[in-house]
């Protein structure tokens, strides 16, 4: 399909949405081939991994580039909607090659059905992750996926489903799980270095500049008109149709709910997975939610701000989060407590004894620096994308699996709708759900207007 495709020369949503409804799973093995069979000119079989891009934005590229640095991958197809987005990524690809030999397409069907694809990574939007993950794997394909895994509890089930069923390679994008220093802390925790953890303080400050515009903007959406080769229909996806507006589009996505879920799936997806992993709750969660926060009034961007939520696991441990704060994660223990600063990993600690000398004079923590007195190791990560290709190749579980990432999406939705519903929530992590709240259980389910079967 052309660069350039346009809503009148394209599958509307409902075309798309029906015309897939209904597809076979198809579980396959990693398709590698000779790139000599595709004119690459290099290598032998089973040497290179090939990746197409679902997704050719600002995080798209990036992840692309992540993978580019791989000597064992070839990038060949690039995906979007945004004919702009398309060309800058395929572009980047083919800068990579030396060539022009990047396959762009707008639809992803497209790009799943291609028999020479042995992976793809999602970038899109959060409410396109879970329709172009499942589709993905269901024909074979290892999936990185970014975070937060889906934009609802039952999409993200769906992508945790799938990967069991099909047994595909699905890393989600919580990169932070790869940062030595995040997993040094954890072990640090688990280990019992700070004592019995009673709290988890979670800090989400929303003081940066696009939260500050986002949060000022109170006023009515006026419909533009739909840019040249944007194809707006599909990038809505599945979701009730609304005229074209361009801050309700790319990156802005993040603060309306029918695309993202603020700030709390954001960073929220990072900080409170580094909390499930020190807590070792990865295939749990708490068992009740209270949450509060504020929507602005009148305006487009109905994500939650100023939040305040207490979550409390069945052995009476909680999470507490704030908008205050650095960013990141504070284990408070019997013995003292560790801060992870998100991004980077910075770690500080009540007793500065408890981190190496190393770690106190600012020096990450090294790949190969394990402390043999801790009882509980981890492992360590040569990179959250790296990780992904090993995992490809050996069938091992990757740092941040389907479940892993369902999880800690899990928390951030319950949270957005304890928040939606006013009141307390309780869950039950072993069944998955809501415990004698109707109203809330419903808002489990992706707002659609089509049928969503997966």
């Amino acid at each position: 399909m052309s660069s350039d495709a346009t809503p009148n020369r394209s599958p509307n949503r409902r075309q798309f949405l029906a015309a897939t409804a209904s597809a076979a799973a198809i579980t396959a093995a990693p398709m590698f081939i000779p790139r000599t069979s595709l004119g690459y000119g290099r290598t032998a079989p089973s040497d290179r991994i090939a990746i197409g891009a679902i997704g050719c934005g600002g995080k798209g590229r990036h992840n692309t580039s992540a993978f580019l640095a791989d000597d064992r991958v070839q990038v060949i197809a690039a995906c979007d909607v945004d004919a702009n987005h398309l060309n800058q990524g395929a572009d980047l690809i083919d800068a990579h090659y030396k060539n022009s030999d990047c396959a762009r397409v707008e639809d992803l069907r497209e790009l799943i059905a291609r028999s020479d694809i042995d992976a793809v990574h999602v970038s899109t939007p959060d409410h396109w992750h879970s329709f172009a993950s499942v589709r993905a794997m269901q024909a074979g394909k290892d999936v990185y996926c970014e975070k937060p895994l889906a934009n609802s509890f039952g999409e993200s089930k769906a992508i945790r489903d799938t990967a069991i069923r099909t047994g595909r390679i699905l890393q989600c994008g919580s990169h932070e799980r790869s940062n030595n220093n995040c997993r040094f802390a954890a072990e640090l925790v688990r280990s019992g270095r700070i004592g019995k953890v009673h709290t988890v303080r979670i800090q989400m400050p929303c003081e940066q500049d696009h939260h500050m515009s986002a949060r000022a903007f109170r006023k009515k959406a006026e419909p533009q008109e739909i840019p040249e080769g944007l194809n707006w229909d599909m990038w809505q996806g599945h979701t009730h149709p609304v005229a074209y507006w361009e801050k309700g589009c790319h990156f802005w996505w993040r603060f309306i709910l029918n695309y993202g879920g603020g700030e709390m799936t954001d960073r929220g997806a990072h900080i409170i997975d580094i909390a499930q992993l020190g807590l070792n709750r990865d295939s749990s969660g708490p068992v009740s939610f209270e949450a509060k926060g504020i929507q602005v009034a009148e305006s487009p961007y109905d994500a939650f701000w100023d939040y305040e939520f207490t979550n409390t696991y069945a052995d009476g441990t909680k999470l507490i989060g704030t908008t205050e704060g650095p960013r990141g994660l504070k284990f408070e223990g019997e013995d003292g407590w560790i801060f992870v600063a998100i991004h980077g990993g910075a770690l500080s600690a009540s007793d500065p004894e408890v981190l190496p000398q190393s770690v106190r004079d600012g020096k990450p923590v090294a790949f190969d620096q394990i402390d043999d007195s801790l009882k509980v190791q981890l492992g360590r990560s040569a990179g959250h994308h790296k990780n992904f290709i090993d995992c490809i190749i050996s069938r091992a579980e990757p740092m941040a699996t389907a479940e892993i990432g369902h999880r800690t999406a899990t928390i951030c939705h319950l949270n957005n709708i304890a928040m939606k519903v006013g009141r307390p929530v309780r869950w039950d992590p072993g069944t998955e759900e809501l415990i004698g709240d109707f109203e809330a259980g419903e808002l489990l389910l992706p707002n659609m207007r089509d049928p969503w079967q997966v």
